[in-house]
């Protein structure tokens, strides 16, 4: 049987991460005029032109020097994970395809598309979230024989 663990109701930090994602989608639109995606930033890092990779290389680098400064300042933070190593790396791959198959990912399409008043993007957010609460509910009501 799977257990889950309580995740403590934090409003204060979820707050300050919304206005930081936020103010950094306001701030790459209006500079450069792109859409913060992590998706397609990731995958135009690969196939996009050079004037296109150094924006998107900056983007990336600072998601994960983000998690150092985190580091440095606050301390370590624990990551439990409820799943094997098999399935976190399958449920990454269907995350990343899915993101090819919906043309963007929550940060696209659910923090900007949604911003800007996108059906197509608050169409795939309904549609993200639709499929985690199932995914969820799966996960948590049927035995996987853990």
């Amino acid at each position: 049987m799977i257990t889950w663990a309580n995740t403590p109701f934090e409003p204060w930090a979820g707050l300050a991460g919304g206005i930081l994602i936020g103010c950094s989608v306001v701030l790459l639109l209006f500079t450069i005029g792109r859409i913060a995606g992590i998706s397609g930033a990731i995958a135009g890092m690969f196939t996009k032109q050079r004037v296109e990779k150094t924006w998107r290389i900056a983007f990336i680098g600072g998601l994960m020097l983000s998690t150092v400064i985190y580091q440095l300042f606050v301390g370590d933070f624990p990551v439990i994970t409820q799943q094997s190593s098999v399935w976190m790396i399958v449920a990454g791959l269907l995350v990343g395809f899915g993101t090819r198959l919906g043309s963007g990912c929550t940060s696209g399409h659910g923090v900007a598309g949604i911003a800007r008043l996108s059906s197509r993007s608050i169409v795939a957010t309904l549609c993200f979230i639709g499929f985690a609460v199932a995914t969820v509910s799966l996960f948590r009501h049927i035995n996987w024989g853990g």
